[in-house]
């Protein structure tokens, strides 16, 4: 635990996409929810001092480097924001914690099983400090809603849930070679699909066993004139039972042409359903048994100031929140359990859950049989 109002020393390795992404969260969180540790971003790392510079002069940080070493060990950064590859995760982490640093690491978990549980066991060792992993689709007003509703029961007892993670941002087989081509970690199941494994678990919870397989739709890519293969997949499904005994299917694809933010999900049950599409993310599709039967059909609801954090923001029904707005609530989070000294979902050990159930279908497409997780 820290003290209130004080300033918060914040590193961030990785200055690209996300990185960029927690640099405007960590500026604008302090007026957004008028947070009590207010923090400063004081030093980015990246892989040349020349990007780190750019970096530091374009988000507003104090200090710069091109050694994450070096941002790590500084006595001035209180909490380290992890925005690099997955196969940089475990050895950031352990070298962050054991500088005394809280951290949050960006999903997945590292870039396999035994990453996650050394940094689990990493976190463990260092109980005064905050841990926690970064999955902010479920942070939407909508999504926070959604999960109280099923909380109070409002459409029943669950009897199916279906689940997708599908973008198009690899759909053409001229577009070139690129990193994420490559390594485990960087396919669709380790880059994509913990996305859609964290709102599955949030929403139904545990999974007990899983029956599915994951495939690769573009074998080779161009690259620089030349072709290169391509050793991970680009799509994947299951089909599950979860440990309440509902039923449920969950798919991921990042070749799905047309969709550019498809994190979407049906929930069916005994006294009603709720669809929603994260491209509609200000949405809710609420469907409830009663009423009168010429009326019956799906409702659709906007988000508005009754809805969790949305207020935060602005004070308009249906003016709505956007994906900025939940790197934002997940920097709100963060920042509370560094002060109060509480883990907060989700922590390493959930987003190992992730991982974990990522291990399970590619044992399950090996041996095309149910696996029990």
């Amino acid at each position: 635990m820290v003290d209130s109002n004080q300033t918060l020393h914040i590193g961030i390795i990785g200055g690209g996409y996300m990185g960029k992404a927690h640099a405007v969260a960590y500026a604008a969180v302090g007026a957004a929810f008028e947070t009590k540790l207010r923090p400063k971003l004081e030093m980015v790392a990246a892989r040349t001092q020349e990007t780190a510079r750019d970096y530091q002069k374009k988000f507003g940080f104090e200090r710069s480097t091109d050694n994450w070493h070096e941002l790590v060990s500084d006595p001035k950064i209180d909490a380290v924001i992890i925005a690099s590859p997955p196969e940089t995760h475990r050895e950031i982490t352990l070298e962050a914690f054991a500088n005394g640093k809280h951290v949050f690491c960006e999903k997945p978990l590292g870039a396999s099983i035994q990453d996650g549980l050394d940094m689990i066991e990493a976190a463990a060792n260092a109980p005064k400090l905050a841990n926690m992993v970064g999955f902010n689709y479920i942070r939407t007003p909508a999504a926070q809603f959604i999960r109280q509703m099923l909380a109070a029961n409002e459409i029943g007892d669950i009897t199916y849930f279906r689940a997708e993670m599908h973008e198009d941002f690899m759909a053409s087989s001229s577009a070139e070679w690129t990193w994420r081509s490559e390594g485990d970690s960087n396919g669709a199941l380790g880059d994509l699909a913990p996305h859609v494994f964290n709102m599955t678990l949030a929403l139904m919870g545990p999974i007990k066993r899983l029956n599915g397989e994951i495939g690769t739709i573009f074998k080779t890519r161009p690259y620089k004139g030349e072709t290169r293969a391509v050793t991970n997949d680009d799509r994947g499904q299951f089909m599950c039972e979860f440990e309440t005994g509902t039923r449920g299917h969950v798919s991921f694809n990042r070749a799905a042409l047309g969709r550019k933010m498809g994190y979407a999900f049906e929930i069916f049950g005994t006294k009603g359903s709720i669809r929603f599409d994260q491209e509609d993310q200000n949405a809710i599709w609420l469907y409830r048994e009663d009423g009168n039967e010429r009326e019956q059909g799906f409702k659709k609801i906007l988000t508005n100031p009754s809805h969790p954090d949305y207020v935060n923001f602005n004070l308009g029904a249906g003016h709505g929140t956007g994906y900025q707005d939940q790197i934002i609530i997940e920097a709100r989070d963060f920042l509370n359990a560094i002060e109060t000294g509480k883990t907060i979902w989700p922590s390493f050990a959930d987003g190992h859950e992730c991982n974990k159930i990522a291990a399970a279908l590619r044992k399950s497409n090996d041996k095309g049989t149910w696996v029990e997780l």
